[in-house]
């Protein structure tokens, strides 16, 4: 009964909060505008985390004096309740810069990392895990990383998760129902009103954030749900160190955490940032397909009790019975995904390839193009320089390169160069003309290349690219200081093979004469 008055408290106290924190939020100005991303149609406010937090630690202020032996209870958990309060409190002020400022999506990573190696540093670690009837496994050094990923992981999966009205909040109150339901089996009084006191307080809160919303949870809210979540079932799994005790927890938080696996998978293939915005998770797949957004989320409450309630029986069953049920329970998580079309193995694996074709492509143009960096530093003349920038185009698979010299009465000088292998139809062959400075106003220089695509405008790109900055940085202007061609010491080698006076076209016997210096070169 005093649990139940508990949750009361923090039901009634956000109730009255939050309209409170709604309010408070448009004078402040913090408010969620529409945009691509988004599925609201108007201004919302976002900081409905503040009224959530409030409540709950109203509720568990009350559990002192309402709860028998609470406070000697406490005793048993101070440093991890302390810890919970400290780094909490940390986590919520990094996401309410955020919802205030709009700090980078790197700050906020870093503060969770902060976070959790500090809980990490206290102690508050998953060092073994242990399955009845199968024995335990330690994990010495490994209980730092995994522990660390498991705060961080699940304080991002709830974060990005929050993208439909009521979804991160009911996703969390299910998990917290679920791990008060596990204290109480352990004992553990101090956590168990703690679990109440949110759930009542999120309970309270979608009355105003489920469809269509009031007030958003903002990043102060979803990242110290997430925070919460992830401390409160290290917690619960501490004292036996039971399999069971982690993925229980990890079950009820299972849609959020496989839809930030998929995102981050999903980003590696595209050859994105991992914090680049998108518009592909689960909610919004579900939204894509049809559906409302309440019928998505209520989809998404159902799925989610669906596989907690399956893998309670873990608490009934040993050794590989009990990994039998996590794995079963883990099907309608997994189903929900393959129905939406966020697992596409065949398609993965054929990213997989052409991520590491490109890959190999541009490692050997870098390795081709420092080769051509050197020759082209050493060059003496200028009959040097174009003899390695013909080399140049040859090993990067262009078809065609001119270089023109314009002087200041409009006489221009032009080098010519092809390779009929690699000359295609012109659909298939991607153009540029590099302007290149040189030591004197007077004369202008250009370069006009033809490359293929050969399957890739990235390929052509990268090529061009890498072909600009060499003539960028190894340009021939250092051989043509001399404002007379004739007195460059090659003034009537490299630049003498075709000469169009004043910008005229080219005529078959200027084509002629190109073909004939090419040969000879």
């Amino acid at each position: 009964m005093p649990y139940l008055i508990v949750f009361a408290i923090a039901l009634v106290a956000a109730l009255v909060v939050t309209p409170v924190a709604s309010r408070l939020a448009r004078v402040m100005r913090i408010i969620d505008r529409p945009g691509t991303r988004k599925v609201h149609s108007s201004a919302v406010p976002r900081i409905g985390g503040m009224a959530v937090v409030t409540a709950a630690a109203a509720a568990c202020v009350s559990a002192v004096f309402i709860v028998p032996g609470i406070r000697q209870a406490f005793g048993a958990v101070q440093t991890e309740m302390l810890a919970l309060l400290a780094l909490g409190g940390f986590v919520f002020g990094v996401g309410f810069l955020d919802d205030s400022l709009r700090v980078s999506a790197r700050f906020k990573l870093f503060g969770q990392m902060l976070a959790a190696g500090t809980a990490c540093a206290l102690g508050i670690r998953i060092d073994r895990l242990v399955v009845p009837e199968l024995g335990a496994v330690s994990l010495g050094f490994w209980s730092w990383p995994v522990t660390f990923l498991w705060i961080v992981g699940i304080t991002n999966a709830v974060n990005l998760i929050d993208g439909l009205d009521g979804l991160a909040a009911g996703i969390s109150a299910i998990a917290c129902g679920v791990l008060a339901v596990l204290t109480q089996r352990q004992g553990q009084p101090v956590l168990g009103v703690a679990l109440l006191a949110m759930l009542g307080s999120l309970c309270g809160f979608l009355v105003y954030n489920f469809n269509p919303a009031r007030l958003f949870l903002g990043d102060c809210g979803s990242m110290f749900l997430g925070f919460f979540l992830a401390m409160m079932s290290l917690f619960v799994y501490r004292p036996s160190g039971e399999f069971s005790g982690l993925a229980i927890p990890l079950l009820a938080m299972g849609l959020p955490v496989l839809d930030t696996l998929f995102s981050i998978t999903r980003r590696a293939l595209e050859r994105r940032s991992l914090f680049a915005p998108d518009r592909n998770h689960l909610h919004h797949r579900l939204i894509d397909l049809g559906l409302h957004q309440r019928h998505a989320v209520v989809l998404l409450y159902v799925v989610t009790l669906l596989s907690c309630g399956l893998g309670l029986f873990m608490r009934v069953t040993d050794g590989v019975a009990s990994l039998l049920v996590f794995a079963g329970a883990t099907v309608p998580l997994l189903l929900i995904f393959k129905l939406v079309g966020a697992v596409r193995l065949r398609e993965a694996v054929a990213a997989l390839r052409r991520n590491r074709a490109i890959a190999l492509a541009a490692r050997r143009e870098q390795q081709g193009f420092e080769e051509m960096q050197l020759r082209l530093r050493d060059a003496q003349t200028l009959e040097h320089w174009w003899r390695a920038l013909r080399r140049a185009a040859r090993e990067m698979g262009f078809a065609r390169m001119s270089v023109e010299l314009i002087d200041a009465e409009g006489e221009t000088q032009r080098l010519l160069w092809r390779l009929p292998s690699r000359e295609l139809e012109g659909d298939d062959m991607v153009s540029a003309a590099i302007p290149l400075r040189l030591p004197t106003a007077e004369r202008c220089l250009r370069v006009a290349v033809e490359v293929p695509r050969d399957g890739s405008l990235e390929s052509a790109g990268r090529r061009l690219a890498l072909f600009g900055r060499l003539l960028d940085e190894h340009g021939p202007g250092r051989f043509l200081r001399r404002r007379d061609l004739a007195e460059n010491p090659v003034g009537s080698g490299a630049f003498g093979g075709v000469a169009n006076r004043r910008g005229r076209a080219p005529g078959a016997e200027d084509r002629a004469r190109a073909g004939a210096e090419q040969t000879r070169r």
